[in-house]
């Protein structure tokens, strides 16, 4: 299977509200459900519900916007940049690696920025296409979390960091293909194993390692969301693929996959390089060998490859994949609902 994207899209239908914006369209189909029985048949769903209801915040009391932003200081370990320890790099003045940190923290704050606002869509279109009441009312709560990761990743990156990058071209292949998929099963797969488990990994990094107060504290609370909206996802296709045919089977396997590498070419910041500069294909190959580089590559899949396990997709054939992307090592990590249960137990500075 090759993952082609065949859109629809066009740019218009401009409002006041939206005038002098980048809009664009998707044509989307959807077996929209209703369900008039509103029975509770799903107890873990309905748990995670009331868990998501109790658990919601509001950003202008829960975070410190008032703290002072340096944007050019070291708030995470210089080792991450993709071309550290590089000869261009090491040619660089002082100067130069403040740009460099500045841009890299905003591109990659950039992609979680739009990751989330395709997380919200996702979210909405499952409330519309799954047949369970339970799953309707989480998918819900999942919409509202998202908005909410939109507005604090904008806020910051205007606020703090000065400004923010495109959508790279890899995500909004990969979020475009869960969109204009019809089957509410591929939405789940593709948002909340794939999209959101890779985020799940990317928060938690980013919570240990940075030591900017505000970025810690703000990526503490979303990846407390993110936590459930994985949960969310195994927990709806737990058992679903079991008994599936198996060219269907198959079918899901490959879109696992190739997300999988689509996900992994995201992070190669060529929009870092062409801003500032610097020779990009270069600097890309240096970045695909830094060993700094490659372990945060390899770590964003630490929540994904369990989450697979446990809906029955991490098959043999799939597993022989995995290793080749240097990422099977995770499949016995911590699973979305150990994260679950001791994500509010972790201190925040």
């Amino acid at each position: 299977m090759s993952i082609e994207v065949q859109t629809n899209i066009k740019t218009e239908g401009e409002t006041p509200a939206t005038r002098g914006m980048p809009i664009e369209h998707l044509d989307c189909r959807l077996d929209v459900t209703y369900n008039w029985g509103y029975a509770n048949t799903r107890k873990d769903l309905r748990d995670l519900y009331t868990k998501a209801t109790h658990s919601q915040w509001v950003s202008d009391e829960t975070l410190p916007w008032d703290v002072s932003v340096d944007p050019a200081a070291p708030n995470m370990p210089e080792y991450i940049i993709p071309i550290y320890g590089s000869d261009i790099y090491n040619r660089m003045t002082p100067k130069e690696k403040e740009s460099l940190r500045v841009e890299n923290a905003s591109w990659m704050l950039s992609q979680f920025l739009h990751g989330e606002q395709g997380a919200m869509m996702a979210a909405a279109q499952l409330a519309l296409t799954v047949p369970d009441y339970d799953s309707k009312r989480y998918a819900a709560t999942q919409v509202m979390d998202e908005v909410r990761h939109v507005e604090v990743y904008d806020r910051y990156l205007h606020e703090k960091l000065g400004g923010s990058y495109p959508i790279n071209p890899h995500l909004k292949k990969l979020l475009d293909l869960i969109l204009l998929d019809s089957r509410w099963d591929m939405k789940f797969l593709g948002m909340q194993i794939m999209v959101e488990g890779l985020a799940l990994a990317a928060f938690g990094a980013i919570r240990e390692f940075t030591t900017e107060p505000l970025l810690k504290r703000m990526t503490h609370f979303v990846l407390l969301d993110e936590a459930r909206h994985v949960a969310y996802g195994v927990l709806s296709l737990k058992d679903y693929y079991r008994d599936m045919k198996e060219s269907e089977r198959l079918e899901r396997e490959d879109f696992v996959y190739e997300a999988a590498v689509i996900m992994r070419d995201r992070f190669q910041f060529e929009e870092v390089y062409e801003k500032l500069g610097l020779p990009v294909q270069q600097c890309m190959e240096i970045g695909r060998q830094n060993p700094g580089h490659k372990f945060f590559q390899q770590l964003l899949f630490s929540k994904i490859v369990p989450a697979l396990k446990k809906i029955d997709l991490l098959t043999p054939r799939q597993r022989e994949r995995f290793e080749a992307l240097g990422v099977l090592h995770f499949e016995n990590g911590q699973d979305p609902f150990e994260t679950l249960g001791i994500a509010d137990q972790v201190a925040v500075a």
